[in-house]
């Protein structure tokens, strides 16, 4: 059977229907789905290769609109830099997504507040947080606009938080390594102070647990030569190891202490945050905080996909799996 003349437009459930000698409403309960219907799995099985042969796509708007579901998880990204494990998070949970039928789509108000929330354009069927709960302005918004589910869901009061173990587990690593005197060199970016603010005040937490002074508070801005006022800060102060933010802080920080003439690590450690693939490039290589961020898009997918099927939500939070992993940038205190 030849394909019908339609190669200039859009092919139509009618089209398909037409084929194959079927009504436009046996088709059309085929294509969408449509549940209560007493079609014949064969004939199911006929339009949907009927469909295949003449490039048959749904048309998202309308299924949309027919089954009230447009299979778009809206994912509100913080205005943050999108650093590494942002990216690999996003990744993953996309993948994750796709496998289950739904697309991913970011999007990231800014503080001007200007343009119309993306959430009234899509009608997602879920909108997801990245960073913790959605404001109660922004609640309102995506009921008024139809928003189906929300995560975290702000009528839960215990909904879970994202933990932030990666600043213990690189103090401890120092305290292991026999150093007392530790440095937390921060990012100095202000859209992620909110963050930086936690990821310290871990460090100092798991410094007083440990008997140890408080750490010294470095600042680095990646855009100038603050590492350099930052190794002499810390050396000044009698710091022997540093625990950075991230990767690229630390890696900032190796740099400008090998410009100075201080040894890394002989005379100061350095370990860093999320396993970065500049940690293995640097020269020495960093010792770091592995994040499961695999494993974090696929539980922030599986949230998603929990909201939208109405099934209960996953147990467990991959981001807890952190680990050490131990490179040539930090050495025992000697």
């Amino acid at each position: 059977m030849s394909r019908p003349e339609i190669s200039n437009r859009r092919v139509t459930a009618a089209d398909i229907a037409r084929s194959l000698g079927l009504s436009r409403a046996t088709v059309g309960f085929v294509l969408n789905e449509t549940p209560g219907q007493t079609i014949s799995e064969q004939t199911k099985q006929r339009v949907f290769a009927e469909a295949e042969r003449l490039g048959y796509r749904p048309h998202t708007a309308a299924r949309a609109l027919a089954s009230g579901r447009t299979r778009i998880v809206l994912v509100v990204l913080p205005d943050w830099p999108l650093d590494f494990s942002l990216r690999r998070n996003l990744e993953e949970a996309s993948l994750a997504l796709d496998e289950a039928g739904y697309s991913l789509i970011t999007y990231t108000p800014h503080p001007t507040g200007q343009a119309r929330p993306l959430w009234e354009t899509l009608a997602p069927d879920v909108a997801l947080s990245m960073v913790g709960r959605f404001s109660q302005q922004q609640v309102d918004s995506m009921r008024r606009a139809g928003v189906r589910a929300m995560v975290p869901d702000p009528d839960q009061v215990d909904a879970d938080e994202y933990p932030e173990e990666g600043p213990v587990l690189q103090v401890q690593h120092l305290a292991r390594l026999g150093h007392c005197r530790i440095a937390f060199a921060e990012s100095a970016d202000p859209r992620i102070a909110d963050l930086v603010a936690l990821r310290h005040s871990r460090a100092r937490q798991a410094a007083e647990e440990l008997l140890l002074p408080a750490p010294v508070a470095l600042s680095v801005n990646l855009g100038d030569d603050s590492a350099s006022d930052a190794v002499r800060k810390a050396v000044s102060a009698g710091v022997t190891a540093i625990a950075a933010y991230n990767d690229e802080v630390a890696a900032a920080l190796v740099g400008a202490a090998l410009r100075a003439g201080i040894a890394v690590p002989q005379q100061l450690s350095v370990v860093g945050h999320d396993d970065a693939p500049i940690a293995s490039i640097v020269e020495p290589q960093l010792s770091t905080v592995r994040i499961d961020t695999a494993g974090l898009g696929r539980y922030l997918a599986a949230l998603a996909l929990s909201a939208a099927e109405g099934h209960s939500p996953p147990a467990t939070i991959p981001q807890t799996q952190l680990v050490l992993v131990e490179r040539a940038s930090t050495l025992p205190h000697t």
